[in-house]
């Protein structure tokens, strides 16, 4: 039966962006953050995106790294040194640079984000929150930031357990931005947009709608 939820309203999509573009709205916003305070900013970003081009541009722009905190979204449980480890490849990218990378453990707690960048699988998940692994209704009373995820809760492809921040952690930010590349993963952010499945994305972006003022930016 096909599901029928109301639509996502003020997501900007931005299509056809180059790696260079997205690192220059990402420096932009970065930059900004840092004017506004005189300590410490946090982000959030994806595992799979430390080799990724974006990050690469980014590195090249003059920040503060010193004083940027980097959070993986999530994280697979093997030792530093494993290709799978966001916390072992964010390390040697951004250490160098001067930031600081934040290694998840289950349970902690996360501080508010200036930024978490997003990506999102062809199956509507985002960080570890999987279909199999659904996210937990959110709750303003839960404060619980970073869970475990079992590795019969995610695709085979990757079987590591994981650590994930929660909905709740995701949403603790100024601004969301989703890079989303192909086809096949447009037609799905497209159909959380429009109300018509239930996956991970959407939970997402539908809890999300209780702070509208909040931006989230998709670059296509």
């Amino acid at each position: 039966m096909r599901i029928t939820r109301p639509p996502i309203k003020n997501v900007t999509a931005l299509n056809y962006a180059s790696d260079e573009q997205i690192a220059d709205f990402f420096y932009m916003r970065l930059t900004q953050a840092l004017k506004k305070t005189t300590g410490h900013i946090a982000l959030a970003v994806p595992r799979a995106t430390a080799p990724d081009p974006i990050f690469a541009q980014l590195c090249e722009r003059p920040l503060e790294w010193e004083r940027i905190m980097v959070f993986p979204t999530d994280d697979c449980d093997v030792a530093d040194e494993h290709e799978a480890s966001a916390f072992g490849s964010l390390r040697s990218l951004l250490e160098p640079m001067g930031a600081r990378v934040v290694r998840l453990i289950e349970g902690m707690n996360t501080p508010h984000l200036g930024l978490v960048w997003l990506a999102m699988g062809e199956d509507g998940s985002v960080a570890s929150l999987s279909p199999d692994a659904p996210p937990d209704p959110p709750d303003p009373r839960d404060v619980q930031r970073v869970r475990a995820v079992s590795p019969d809760e995610i695709a085979p492809d990757a079987p590591f357990a994981r650590l994930t921040l929660t909905i709740p952690a995701l949403l603790d930010c100024e601004e969301m931005v989703f890079v989303i590349r192909g086809q096949s993963k447009r037609a799905v952010f497209e159909g959380a947009l429009k109300g018509q499945h239930d996956l991970p994305v959407r939970a997402l972006l539908e809890a999300r709608e209780d702070d509208a003022a909040m931006p989230v930016t998709c670059f296509y």
